[in-house]
């Protein structure tokens, strides 16, 4: 490992809930100072994020590698430096025409007034991230912030320890403390971070937790954005080619080893069509990972208590029945690595841990359907799924399972590869999260969209003083005619 990808001599900053409270309030007080950025200010400090991104971008793929033990390097620079590299590109190319005040309608009533929404900065914003994406679920917000004119306090998840040195070291290269502060630890500084009254704050993260986070940003009444997970269902229709459908499943179920919010966590598949389903899957498998133990681009799952989660849920479904799957055709042994072959897993009830929870790994539950509304009644009495995957050769049917179905993203002959569309907002809805980033939406998420109304100096002009009490003139006769006809 050469000097650029180093991790183990960075030592981040040492902060206790005073330090967070004093970082918070220089960051206010620096936001009230230059409380809107123009955009040359916005896009300056773009350009600086992205001139760490690219400098550290090795770094960042190996300290991410180290904290899960095995995380293919390629997949970070894909999914996660390229990635943010093109939000950023995007939002710099946009911002200016966003940050334009939108003209609205005034009523004849109150003219010669006019009207419009000026887009402001919120001020500072909390971003909490998770272990799965750490850079993407970090640098993604920000750039959302930073376009919109925000300062920034990000909240690295204690799991990706070696990843949150190198984001903390090249941050601070970028930016000061003031502007954007990286903040390690886990613990008590998690729950403080939550607690800080901040102007928004954006939450990625498992459903249970984000309930936590949710309730302690509402003592100070904080406006949260919440990223969260379920199980994002896949469905194929008896129409679709098995292999093409498999081949799409697989490449978006095993990106990361299946820890990935929008990863497909179980499979409707029509009935008697899963034996030749799984031929294919393993075919993908094997062209992907020829082998599993000693290779790279196959990533370990990222800790023991994620490991043996996973594992729970098999020895659970086994118990009760279900028959696992396990494409490993060299039958390596992978426990002393930390991985988990492609699983796929037949024979599942409702009443199994591995449908209950959302897997994040690479194991597929697959359920057979008589009938595509069966399925679709199975979908639409579980908590609505950040993503749902449909596969088929008709764009009218899919039209139909679309507007039968709610899911934060509906994927079409696709999987996961939505998240990284600049022009698409992305988030959830219901049990899979609130608000949205990404594309626009991204940056009027972290705006204050606020109303502006203006009269014309002139007292002559002042349509309103007709309608002045006392409530007795002719104008007052005329307006409820008006109204009431």
């Amino acid at each position: 490992m050469n000097s650029q990808t180093k991790t183990t001599s960075m030592t981040p900053h040492s902060f206790d809930t005073q330090h967070l409270k004093d970082v918070l309030e220089h960051q206010k007080f620096a936001y009230q100072r230059n409380p809107l950025p123009s955009a040359k200010e916005r896009i300056d400090r773009l350009a600086r994020l992205k001139q760490v991104l690219i400098k550290y971008q090795d770094q960042f793929a190996h300290a991410i590698s180290q904290d899960y033990g095995n995380r293919a390097i390629m997949e970070t620079k894909i999914g996660e430096v390229l990635t943010c590299l093109e939000h950023i590109k995007y939002y710099s190319k946009n911002l200016t025409a966003w940050m334009k005040p939108s003209k609205r309608h005034i009523s004849m009533l109150h003219q010669p007034a006019k009207g419009w929404v000026q887009y402001q900065p919120l001020g500072v914003i909390g971003i909490i991230t998770p272990w799965n994406y750490p850079l993407l679920l970090s640098v993604g917000p920000l750039i959302c912030a930073l376009a919109a004119g925000n300062h920034a306090m990000i909240k690295i998840s204690s799991a990706s320890a070696h990843f949150g040195q190198v984001l903390e070291n090249a941050l601070a290269e970028a930016f000061s403390q003031e502007l954007v502060t990286v903040i390690n630890g886990g613990g008590a500084i998690s729950d403080a971070f939550s607690r800080l009254p901040f102007d928004k704050m954006i939450f990625t993260g498992s459903t249970e937790v984000g309930k936590t986070v949710m309730a302690a940003a509402a003592e100070h009444l904080v406006p949260v954005i919440l990223e969260l997970g379920g199980k994002s269902p896949a469905l194929i229709h008896p129409a679709m080619n098995l292999r093409d459908a498999a081949q799409r499943i697989a490449v978006g179920k095993l990106w990361n080893a299946g820890q990935t919010c929008v990863a497909a966590d179980y499979l409707l598949i029509p009935k008697g069509k899963t034996e030749e389903f799984a031929q294919h899957y393993q075919a993908v498998v094997s062209t992907m990972y020829p082998y599993l133990g000693d290779n790279n681009d196959y990533t370990s799952i990222v800790n023991d208590k994620q490991y043996n989660r996973i594992q729970g849920y098999l020895e659970d479904a086994v118990q009760q029945g279900a028959k696992v799957i396990e494409l490993n055709q060299h039958n390596e042994s992978l426990d002393e690595v930390r991985k988990i072959a492609p699983t796929l897993v037949t024979g599942v009830t409702n009443d199994m841990q591995i449908m209950q929870n959302e897997i994040f790994g690479p194991v597929l539950p697959v359920l057979e359907y008589e009938h595509i509304e069966d399925a679709l009644q199975y979908i639409n009495s579980r908590p609505r799924p950040l993503a749902f995957y449909y596969f088929d050769t008709d764009s009218k049917r899919a039209d139909y399972v679309a507007s039968s179905t709610h899911s934060g993203h509906f994927g079409f002959n696709q999987t996961l590869t939505h998240v990284a569309q600049d022009d698409l907002p992305f988030g959830g809805v219901g049990a899979s999260g609130m608000g949205k980033y990404h594309g626009p939406e991204g940056f009027f998420s972290f705006s204050h969209e606020r109303s502006m109304m203006s009269n014309p100096v002139s007292s002559k002009l002042y349509s309103l003083k007709m309608i002045l009490p006392p409530y007795n003139k002719p104008a007052h006769t005329l307006l409820l005619k008006t109204l009431f006809r």
